[in-house]
């Protein structure tokens, strides 16, 4: 008999478009893993109420890998039911959980806005769980994203553990970088206070934004790239300007990682 699927139904809420600036660096950074995969497969994890999110990634990581299929996994059932008419080709929808009751081992899991409503000291035992069901090249993109995906921040775990932290947001939203603050995964979100990691991190970018003020003549692009460059002499970035252009900048996990209780 099935096992009860794991883990507690979301809110649901999405919107077309939302995941987008995650989706881009998931098929810039992971596209030669699927391509390597023999059946490369992805995870769209609590893809909510609507299956916009699993059919955008799909069409996403297939400019990576053609042969990339998306099977869009909920605990809600009626959820599932309301999205099966969306299949098609490289495209399922299945009722699951954090168990990802796949016959393969995905070579990528994105669990975005999933883990909000998890209290923090539950964090490490849901990623290990999902790391657990990875291909030995597969990849674990866990993060949180506004309502219309202006402002985003996301882990990236493989199989060992986190890897790195990215914070990717619409420039012409952006007044300073730490307010990408309200959108930390829930692993950093209650560690954004002086003494921590990540409220460094995030203090030392606030104060190379202010000095980057000179380059706003010449758009928010510039100034973030000159930020971005300017906190990189102190902190591990993992990226380089084609991604800051994005509106992005990616950290070692180590360098953010929260201290212990």
């Amino acid at each position: 008999m099935r096992q009860r699927p794991i883990g507690t139904a979301t809110r649901g809420t999405t919107n077309p478009n939302r995941l987008r600036r995650m989706d881009r660096w998931i098929a810039a950074a992971h596209g030669p893993a699927l391509r390597r995969a023999d059946t490369p497969v992805a995870v769209d994890l609590g893809y909510g109420a609507a299956p916009w999110t699993a059919v955008e990634l799909l069409a996403r990581l297939r400019t990576a890998e053609p042969r990339t299929a998306v099977a869009g996994i909920e605990i809600d059932p009626e959820r599932v039911a309301a999205a099966k008419p969306y299949e098609r080709e490289g495209l399922t929808f299945v009722h699951g959980g954090f168990e990802i009751p796949l016959a393969v081992r995905p070579t990528l899991i994105r669990a975005a806005n999933v883990l909000r409503q998890y209290d923090e000291d539950q964090v490490a035992e849901v990623w290990a769980r999902l790391r657990s069901r990875l291909a030995p090249d597969g990849l674990l993109v866990e993060g949180t994203c506004d309502e219309i995906g202006r402002r985003h921040v996301w882990v990236a775990l493989g199989p060992e553990g986190p890897r790195t932290v990215t914070f990717a947001t619409r420039l012409g939203s952006l007044e300073r970088p730490s307010d990408l603050a309200e959108r930390l995964p829930k692993a950093l979100i209650h560690r954004n206070v002086p003494g921590e990691p990540v409220h460094a991190f995030l203090r030392d970018f606030d104060r190379a934004w202010a000095a980057a003020s000179p380059y706003a003549s010449l758009g928010a692009r510039q100034r973030w790239i000159a930020a971005v460059r300017a906190v990189a002499g102190d902190w591990p970035v993992a990226d380089g300007v084609r991604r800051w252009r994005q509106g992005e900048v990616t950290v070692g996990w180590d360098a953010l990682r929260p201290n212990s209780p």
